[in-house]
């Protein structure tokens, strides 16, 4: 299994509520073992660069998948993705890579 970075974009004026932090927490306890750090939310940004218009940084986790597809699959079912946000993801190398 590989792990991948699941990078969270949120709507410029997003504030979880509680039924959204239940849906977050439903939705990790769904993934189960394939969370290897949950991660955190970003409460402070800056961005560099380009960056889409329309969201900012939300926060990241780190999953393990078989492959790119099956962590794909596995981040089609974050909240986020209801509040017009999205997700980027990423496969992370291994240190020797």
């Amino acid at each position: 299994m590989s792990t991948f970075v699941f990078i969270y974009r949120s709507p410029k004026d997003y504030t979880p509520s509680s039924e959204a932090i239940d849906q977050w927490t439903a939705w990790f306890d769904q993934l189960g073992d394939n969370v290897v750090n949950r991660g955190d939310r970003v409460v402070g940004r800056s961005t560099l660069g380009g960056a889409p218009a329309d969201t900012v940084l939300g926060g990241y986790s780190l999953v393990r998948a078989d492959d790119l597809e099956a962590a794909v699959a596995l981040a089609k079912g974050c909240p986020i993705l209801e509040q017009s946000g999205g997700v980027e993801v990423g496969e992370l190398a291994a240190p020797n890579d």
